[in-house]
């Protein structure tokens, strides 16, 4: 078991955000329905706070029951705080909202990983958790 490196980082996102997008789209279906007669404006408070809950569902769901997004599953990844426990719904719910952060400039709470003397990612620190590789059982 090691901390992840960025490009194994990276490669869980990627592979999330198609799943993401997919459930955000199925989402955004209803909201087409009711207005079938004129356009959903993609400002629509209320369509970005529902595309909004179902990623907290999604990934805060995923990092407090089995520890892992199916992204991450893929990578061989795992959430868990510094007891190697599964992080608590606070902690996810902080790391989600930090991880979006974290994107904001750039990216720079994800690329500051490689300066940090833990290998930790802005998010990380901020919800008291880590993410580890484990390494495939030979």
């Amino acid at each position: 078991m090691h901390n992840s490196g960025l490009a194994r980082r990276f490669g869980a996102m990627i592979y999330d955000s198609l799943l993401v997008f997919a459930l955000l789209a199925m989402t955004t279906v209803p909201f087409i329905a009711i207005r079938a007669s004129e356009a959903v404006e993609p400002g629509t408070l209320t369509l970005q706070l529902a595309l909004l809950f179902v990623m907290y569902l999604f990934f805060v769901g995923f990092w407090i029951k089995p520890g892992r997004t199916l992204g991450m599953q893929a990578w061989r990844l795992q959430i868990e705080t510094s007891n190697g426990e599964k992080p608590s719904l606070k902690q996810a719910s902080v790391r989600f909202f930090a991880a979006i952060l974290s994107l904001i400039p750039a990216g720079l709470g994800f690329w500051w990983q490689l300066w940090d003397k833990d290998g930790l990612a802005w998010h990380d620190r901020l919800s008291g958790t880590r993410l580890r590789h484990y390494p495939k059982d030979d």
